[in-house]
């Protein structure tokens, strides 16, 4: 199973008032967890992006399980949870300075147009993409 890993000190900025890191602020680490995937199976978000063809978020959830703070340094594990050839999801777990689980969840995407928001098919549009995001999903369920 390919899972990719992402450490993060957290900064001052991202907390709250009780010095917790906001809720919010898992979401954006989320999304640097993902795009390190990406880069370690081979590719970059912003080539695709240059050809007009965007991935928005069309689900999220998120868990917490315990709180981090200002000054903790956490570590983002981040993998393909699905994949059909037109949506992914993401799967995140988050873990404090102590190995403990803090923050669980995923997010789903769908690969659009950017001019006009349709759906369109990584399978077709980029095969080795495709095959890569294939092979990691059957290789999390198991079955590679």
């Amino acid at each position: 199973m390919v899972i990719s890993e992402t450490n993060i000190e957290v900064r001052y900025a991202e907390t709250d008032q009780m010095g917790i890191v906001y809720h919010a602020n898992y979401l954006v680490w989320m999304e640097i967890g993902r795009t390190k995937l990406i880069e370690d199976l081979g590719f970059k978000y912003t080539e695709m992006e240059k050809d007009g063809i965007l991935a928005p978020v069309i689900d999220v959830n998120v868990s917490y399980h315990q709180p981090i703070r200002y000054g903790d340094k956490v570590n983002v594990k981040t993998w393909i949870e699905e994949y059909n050839g037109l949506r992914t999801t993401y799967g995140y777990q988050i873990f404090s300075n102590n190995g403990d689980l803090a923050v669980s969840g995923y997010t789903k995407h769908v690969c659009v147009k950017k001019e006009n928001f349709k759906p369109v098919s990584l399978r077709k549009l980029y095969p080795n993409w495709h095959e890569v995001y294939t092979n990691a999903k059957k290789n999390s369920e198991g079955e590679g």
